[in-house]
């Protein structure tokens, strides 16, 4: 991957572990980043995420931090000053059923615990440089599960993108 500035990004960090709000601070630093803000709390988060609409968004799910919960308040709340914003779900559970969970949310990115610098840096780098349009239904708000374009193919009943984003369905990149 592209060496990705993310100097000019302002990065919130939900975790209610001190220790590694601490690591997830300093391992940002260390890539480049200027403005990192932590938070303890979803609560705090949210506030947070109204008070300085930050660029990307990392969120705790585990017993303790309800990040899901945070990601759909960021998605579908009225007060939510940015609704696409990238939110990169970090969790310890990697089980599929997990994974698929915060997908259904709409997250961007989901990362393991434990999280390595470089696995850190590898999510924040696809969600600047690979930005996907939203897709809007009933249900769902967030980014388009098909990453890939040949994912869509000529047979596919889906609309095409231009189609979705006329009706509404599907919201253009901020």
């Amino acid at each position: 991957m592209n060496n990705v500035d993310i100097s000019h990004l302002s990065i919130l960090i939900v975790d209610k572990n001190p220790l590694l709000r601490t690591v997830f601070r300093q391992v940002l630093r260390e890539l480049g980043a200027r403005t990192v803000e932590a938070v303890s709390s979803v609560e705090a988060g949210f506030d947070a995420v109204r008070n300085r609409n930050p660029d990307i968004i990392l969120a705790d799910w585990g017993p303790d931090c309800d990040g899901l919960g945070l990601l759909c308040r960021i998605r579908m709340d009225p007060q939510s000053p940015n609704p696409y914003v990238p939110v990169i779900v970090c969790s310890a559970n990697t089980e599929a059923e997990a994974v698929l969970s915060a997908r259904d949310m709409g997250m961007s990115e989901y990362l393991a615990k434990p999280v390595s610098a470089k696995s850190l840096y590898q999510r924040i780098a696809r969600v600047v440089m690979e930005q996907r349009s939203f897709v809007k239904t009933g249900e769902f708000f967030g980014p388009d599960r098909r990453r890939h374009e040949d994912e869509a193919d000529e047979n596919s009943r889906r609309e095409t993108e231009t189609a979705l984003i006329a009706s509404g369905a599907v919201a253009a990149p901020a």
